[in-house]
């Protein structure tokens, strides 16, 4: 029997509301975008220098990869015509207008983790879908500057051995893959429940060194496994690939962490909040999990630039809390209340 298709789901979901219908419209464009994405990376160098550098990206710090330009032009094209007033994107310096009058905005990652480009290594689309407001441009960047709570819709694509795309319209976060021949996405698990006790954790160990006293002492803990305060072996994961990282969480659990460091150009964290953390974060809340900066709920956060970067703490909910009791300090850990509404120090 074949499973739902995502308009399907979508469609379930909107029923007749104008705004749900617009929401609909919009993460189905993007759908088909993110297969397009998909048959080019499958492609690999039979599409061309995919991973050929073409500059330095919208802020000024990072390589800008072929693949990166080819899949921002393919996401803006998918919404030529949908109820999108404007777009904006880690490639572009500026939001972009789309619909004149439309009730949404959209901010996207078309292309996370483009260092593995030509190594066939996971890569991945990520997005966010926003109201237009009222009374301010919707192609301006103020446009942008809406809490993480704010968003009617966010997911990724992530493009591996098979091409997943997880979505969260505010119901729980929703799981589908796309099926090749019919060129369509199909319903795996309505409703996705990230595992609390996996023992696996995420982090670019190469920059021990820079970080925090408090966080390496968390890291530390952890490595020293059964001989240590954590009482049980971890293993260490780094894909160099965000949404690959969330993925993986999304299916057995575990933590990841790109914390703020003290190179230049990672003081205040180094992943985007309007178009990174911001729609993983909802995903990890709608799945019973967890996202932080440290010490504030990514979703509380409130951008005052487009571009703005931000630490990224994300994964199991216990395990998340932790991180958070660990930099508080220790003077402080005994006598804060949890970031998460638990009582007490937890044991994840």
């Amino acid at each position: 029997m074949m499973s739902e298709t995502l308009d399907e789901y979508l469609g379930r979901w909107a029923g007749t509301d104008p705004l749900r219908q617009a929401v609909r419209a919009t993460v189905t464009a993007l759908a088909s975008g993110t297969a397009a994405i998909a048959a080019l990376v499958a492609d690999g160098p039979l599409a061309g220098e995919l991973a050929a550098s073409r500059g330095v990206g919208a802020d000024g710090y990072d390589d800008q990869k072929e693949l990166d330009v080819r899949a921002d032009e393919i996401l803006l094209g998918s919404l030529a015509g949908k109820p999108v007033a404007a777009y904006a994107s880690e490639e572009a310096e500026l939001p972009v207008p789309v619909t004149p009058g439309a009730p949404l905005i959209v901010a996207i990652d078309p292309l996370d983790g483009s260092s593995n480009i030509d190594t066939d290594v996971t890569i991945g689309t990520i997005f966010s879908v926003l109201p237009a407001p009222e009374g301010v441009d919707p192609v301006s960047e103020a446009a942008y500057f809406q809490p993480g709570r704010a968003q009617l819709a966010a997911g990724y694509a992530v493009y591996g051995p098979h091409t997943a795309f997880v979505l969260s319209v505010g119901e729980g976060t929703t799981h589908f893959v796309l099926d090749r021949a019919a060129g369509t996405y199909r319903l795996v698990k309505e409703r996705v429940t990230i595992p609390t006790v996996a023992r696996e954790f995420a982090i670019n160990m190469s920059n021990h060194r820079h970080w925090d006293e408090r966080l390496r002492l968390y890291i530390d803990d952890l490595l020293q496994g059964k001989d240590g305060p954590r009482e049980a072996d971890y293993n260490m994961r780094w894909i160099a690939s965000m949404v690959a990282e969330a993925h993986r969480i999304i299916i057995r659990g575990g933590i990841y962490l790109y914390p703020a460091d003290t190179r230049a150009g990672y003081t205040q964290g180094r992943l985007r909040l309007i178009y990174e953390a911001f729609p993983i974060a909802l995903l990890m809340e709608q799945s019973g999990a967890a996202a932080t900066d440290g010490r504030t709920p990514i979703l509380d956060l409130v951008p005052e630039r487009l571009h703005q970067r931000v630490p990224l703490i994300f994964g199991s909910r216990e395990k998340v809390e932790r991180v958070s009791n660990y930099l508080t300090g220790p003077g402080e850990i005994a006598e804060r209340a949890p970031l998460f509404g638990r009582r007490g120090l937890l044991t994840a």
